[in-house]
């Protein structure tokens, strides 16, 4: 599914256009984001794609759910 990640002000989120839903994220299992999974505060864990750490947000790409 398409996800946006973005930040406003402190608080990183993910926009997913499809369910017109967006979510703080509570929680990042990688230190630089990409490649991992990250936590909604709605209990949606998604899986994210390997991007270059520097990479500027907001930024929109196709992520995964995770099923524990």
């Amino acid at each position: 599914m398409k996800v946006t990640i973005r930040i406003n002000g402190d608080v990183l989120s993910a926009y997913i256009p499809k369910k017109d839903l967006e979510e703080p994220i509570i929680s990042v299992e990688n230190e630089d984001l990409w490649g991992g999974s990250i936590l909604l505060r709605n209990g949606w864990r998604l899986a994210l794609p390997h991007h270059p750490q520097d990479t500027r947000l907001p930024v929109t790409m196709e992520a995964s759910i995770r099923r524990p």
